[in-house]
């Protein structure tokens, strides 16, 4: 009965129930669209900037992370890598060597991350393959080979076909030496990869830097980024054993990871703010109805109805507004979040600037749970709150005071 009531009450005042609808769906659309875009961009820039290189995750010696010594090795890797691979959401996994050299081209020398690659599981985990500019990936059989980024490239002064010099220090403390040749210059817009990586035949590697059949690294990838996260337990049980650890994306990427964090925490102050503003919008124009229905009010408790009831009535009058408004905020926003969800926002003329996160030039909301409700949710959840005021003002009526109301 008093549901029956407060949907009458509501549509008394046509033109203010609308205007307070309008208000409430249109915070709400903002909130649905906004947070799917915000956690779409996020999806995509760690999706895409951990393709490049990193992997999804990294089995790892302990230690590896903090101090990348070539030394620092996992023995007899292809054992854990099939089980790596077997593991459920995990669709492929490469070893990998790893060290700083010096690379060098007659009198100009730079310093340089090389990693030893396997030319035919690298293309599986990492994107750099579709990146080559100039020339062509490794491939297998390749021993002499090397390819570099584009910056670092032209700082060496060289072109397809040169051979470059490395020098490094071996495992065994002995010198790493090598003549290499260049067969692929890259390009993946993320500067520290362009100036500094390079990329060689992981054989070749193992035999410059007496490493034998180790590596130091596994990286790994999935179907996407939560079905490895969903997995970490299940590879930590597989690299435990060996005394080895996983690495996550944050861990593989913590500048990236605050960044998120920072972004996100910024955009939650800017929900919350506007949540605030809507609910004193939504209870300022209840507590006028309130003023304006006390002499309705009085003489409801002059017949006999009770205060808590006439205030619960209110309550529901509030809490019915705000689902209206909320649920068509969230039709609307999840059909315009779904609409470039397909077809994306470009961003034209800042490629160059999004590409320094792995991002591409158009973006994509992500739909999910969280992202429809998490703001129609907490908007309705304040005015439910709020609306605890004027229910408790109503208790304190009384009937002949509120009768005689001007």
């Amino acid at each position: 009965m008093l549901l029956a009531m407060a949907w009458r009450n509501l549509w008394r005042r046509p033109a203010r129930t609308w205007l307070s609808v309008a208000s409430m769906a249109f915070a709400s659309a903002l909130l649905v669209f906004m947070l799917s875009f915000q956690l779409g961009s996020y999806a995509t820039m760690k999706s895409n900037a951990l393709k490049i290189f990193d992997g999804y995750a990294q089995i790892q010696p302990k230690g590896y992370a903090d101090d990348p010594d070539v030394r620092k090795t996992i023995e007899a890797p292809e054992a854990l890598v099939k089980q790596v691979e077997a593991v459920p959401g995990v669709t492929a996994a490469a070893p990998r060597a790893s060290s700083y050299v010096i690379l060098a081209n007659g009198e100009v020398s730079y310093g340089a991350a090389i990693a030893g690659v396997d030319p035919a599981r690298e293309p599986r985990v990492s994107t750099i393959a579709g990146t080559v500019r100039q020339g062509r990936y490794l491939k297998s059989g390749d021993a002499g080979s090397i390819i570099l980024g584009d910056v670092l490239a032209k700082n060496l002064g060289v072109k397809l076909g040169d051979q470059i010099t490395l020098l490094g220090s071996a495992a065994d403390g002995t010198i790493a030496a090598d003549s290499l040749r260049l067969v692929g210059v890259f390009h993946t817009g993320i500067a520290e990869l362009d100036g500094q990586v390079a990329e060689m035949p992981l054989a070749r590697f193992q035999e410059d830097f007496a490493l034998g059949d180790a590596v130091n690294l596994i990286a790994l990838v999935g179907r996407d980024l939560p079905a490895v996260n969903r997995q970490l337990g299940a590879l930590r049980a597989i690299a435990e054993p060996h005394a080895l650890v996983v690495q996550d994306w944050g861990a593989l990427q913590p500048g990236m990871k605050q960044a998120i964090t920072l972004d996100f925490s910024t955009g939650l102050l800017w929900y919350a703010s506007l949540v605030v503003v809507v609910a004193f919008i939504i209870l300022n124009t209840l507590l006028m109805s309130v003023l304006e229905r006390t002499r309705e009010f009085g003489m409801l408790l002059a017949i006999g109805m009770r205060s808590d009831r006439i205030g619960a009535m209110m309550w529901a009058e509030l809490v019915l507004l705000a689902l209206i408004g909320n649920g068509l905020g969230i039709l609307v926003g999840g059909a315009v979040s779904l609409w470039f969800a397909a077809h994306g926002i470009a961003f034209s003329g800042l490629e160059g600037l999004l590409a320094q996160w792995g991002l591409p030039g158009r973006l994509y909301p992500e739909i999910s749970p969280a992202s429809i409700l998490s703001g129609p949710l907490a908007i309705i959840a304040s005015i439910a709150l709020g609306g605890l005021f004027p229910f408790l003002r109503i208790r304190r009526l009384r009937p002949v005071e509120a009768m005689g109301a001007a």
